[in-house]
């Protein structure tokens, strides 16, 4: 993932969390927001993703109601 698009995604939909790409090629992170801006954000990893990602398939788990959020704005990882 092109990590400029996908925090550019996160902060249009003002969404919180980080991404991170692995070694073994695949995406991993925490999306923390509202439900509806969250599942926008889903949608747009599972299907969109930066112009030069291939999307094989997308695993999204650990999913719950938080009472605030853990992160102030939306980073990448190395």
């Amino acid at each position: 993932f092109s990590n400029q698009y996908t925090e550019e995604e996160a902060r249009k939909l003002g969404v919180v969390g980080w991404v991170k790409n692995t070694s073994q090629g695949t995406v991993t992170g925490q999306v923390q927001g509202p439900e509806d801006k969250v599942n926008a954000m889903k949608s747009w990893l599972s299907k969109v993703g930066s112009p030069s990602s291939r999307i094989d398939r997308t695993n999204f788990s650990n999913e719950k109601e938080i009472a605030k959020l853990d992160f102030s704005g939306f980073s990448t990882r190395y």
